[in-house]
């Protein structure tokens, strides 16, 4: 009887000494990129100004990001938008007020954050979009709600706009 005390107070020991020993050791993060991972740091972007139907005075910018796969990600940043409200993002064929086709939707802009609904960035996946970027005609459209097509924000992009920032 004594030896299965011994053996349980045994067992115990080791394992309060092995749990307790690992609670003080402290990891550093890792700061490094993972392999094949990088940064994004080519870019162009373009203003997107209020059309301010009602005095919301709702504007911001639009952000195209090449990466390293020859991807596009499109990344959208939006001021005076309505709290607890998506607005649909679409780029559309033409100048702004010329264009009616859709070219491609984008994620809802969360009214709350001002920024995409789905993740930060949407993808393009077409390998050729970023480098024709210069030559689209084409314009970006924020709209009021997913049930008001309202355009409260838009602005021209490619051919119709001169970049505001672009590396």
């Amino acid at each position: 009887m004594i030896k299965t005390y011994i053996k349980k107070l045994s067992v115990l020991t080791v394992i309060l000494i092995t749990f307790g020993s690992c609670d003080l050791e402290r990891l550093d993060s890792a700061q490094e990129a993972a392999e094949g991972g990088g940064t994004l740091d080519t870019f162009t972007a373009y203003t997107i100004d209020s059309t301010d139907p009602m005095g919301s005075n709702v504007f911001g910018r639009i952000v195209f990001w090449k990466t390293d796969l020859e991807q596009t990600l499109v990344q959208i940043s939006m001021y005076n938008t309505i709290e607890d409200t998506f607005h649909p993002a679409v780029i559309i064929d033409g100048a702004v007020g010329v264009g009616t086709s859709v070219l491609t939707t984008l994620d809802d802009v969360d009214g709350t954050t001002g920024e995409l609904t789905e993740n930060k960035f949407f993808l393009i996946t077409d390998t050729s979009f970023y480098d024709s970027l210069e030559t689209l005609d084409a314009h970006v459209s924020i709209a009021l709600s997913t049930v008001d097509d309202t355009v409260v924000a838009e602005g021209n992009i490619g051919t119709n706009a001169t970049p505001v920032d672009s590396n």
